[in-house]
């Protein structure tokens, strides 16, 4: 099968110039695996990261989110049958889904939304299971609840804030407010249904007192947390919650003392890396949002449609992701 991997680790600055197409066998599925056929996949910064950090000696695939059609199943397999159409993000700790097969766990998949296409619904795995996770699990919304609360997004714009902005707005009752620095990415955050749009290329709590907040009970930090950092505390109420999901260089908790403000990472790969008991749950994650894609509730955060899926292209998509001024979901779609 042909698939597109990373193949050296960087020589001098980026290794993006090593992200090239490869030949391997087809795997076979077993256990609880389903042999996927993949139709489209979007681009992460975890694909971003991974290639820059790659340093082994095998040339490794990546890709975390794709659609794709189940060709074969494992022994153990309950959940799907040849021919469902399904969409996933995978596991870190597996070959991705730049390539014309993969292998997934049933567990952590489940049937794609029916009233979009293949690239409109690529765009969404890895960052629905994140933004649920980290809104629900984490910081401990609850579905139409919340109602006195305000919630801050840091980089609404990006892939996981516009699918979080709009189960906030959409399954709570939580006031929304979204950062994003430039006209295009305010105007989609607004679209997908913030309450309020800021500026985060400005003081957050110059901005935050604009809009007359002063204080906000969640915070979701997508990005450039350290930048952020102290003023996000300030910001926070007394008892507030942060949660984050990109990787300072260092964290010091020791601030967050005085308020009680807790701190909470997400990380969806979790449950699928350590096999959790509850690993089913990403399963029936994914089937409640492509309900809600069914039902018109929830939108797509496809950004833009870079072509077929090959080494060049995701090379370009690579690019642009490290640039942190994608607007949406990049998709590729077919070989």
């Amino acid at each position: 099968m042909k698939a597109i991997a990373i193949t050296q680790a960087p020589q001098a600055g980026t290794n993006l110039e090593f992200l090239a197409e490869i030949t391997l066998p087809t795997p076979v599925a077993t256990g609880h695996d389903l042999l996927v056929e993949v139709k489209a996949i979007s681009v992460n910064p975890v694909d971003t990261k991974v290639r820059a950090g790659f340093k082994a000696d095998q040339p490794r695939i990546l890709g975390w989110d794709a659609v794709g059609v189940v060709v074969a199943t494992g022994e153990k397999v309950s959940l799907f049958k040849p021919g469902d159409e399904i969409w996933y993000a995978g596991s870190l700790t597996r070959p991705g889904s730049n390539s014309e097969f993969q292998l997934v766990d049933e567990r952590i998949a489940a049937l794609k939304p029916k009233s979009i296409d293949n690239a409109s619904a690529a765009a969404m795995p890895l960052t629905a299971i994140t933004a649920w996770e980290m809104l629900f699990d984490r910081l401990g919304v609850k579905e139409q609840g919340n109602e006195n609360d305000v919630l801050l997004i840091v980089g609404a714009a990006g892939g996981v804030g516009s699918i979080l902005t709009q189960l906030a707005r959409k399954l709570t009752n939580i006031t929304v407010i979204g950062t994003a620095s430039r006209p295009q990415s305010q105007k989609w955050v607004s679209d997908l249904g913030a309450h309020h749009v800021i500026d985060h290329s400005k003081p957050l709590t110059e901005e935050l007192a604009r809009i007359g907040v002063k204080h906000v009970t969640h915070v979701a930090s997508l990005n450039q947390t350290d930048k952020h950092y102290a003023q996000l505390i300030e910001a926070l109420a007394p008892q507030g919650k942060l949660a984050l999901i990109d990787d300072p260089e260092t964290l010091d908790a020791g601030p967050l003392k005085v308020k009680s403000i807790s701190l909470h990472w997400e990380f969806m790969f979790t449950r699928s890396m350590f096999e959790t008991s509850d690993m089913i749950e990403q399963h029936r994650l994914l089937t409640r949002v492509a309900d809600l894609i069914d039902k018109n509730v929830l939108q797509t955060t496809l950004g833009e449609h870079f072509g077929t899926i090959n080494a060049a292209n995701l090379r370009r998509a690579h690019e642009l992701i490290e640039t942190n001024r994608a607007v949406g979901k990049i998709v590729l779609e077919g070989f």
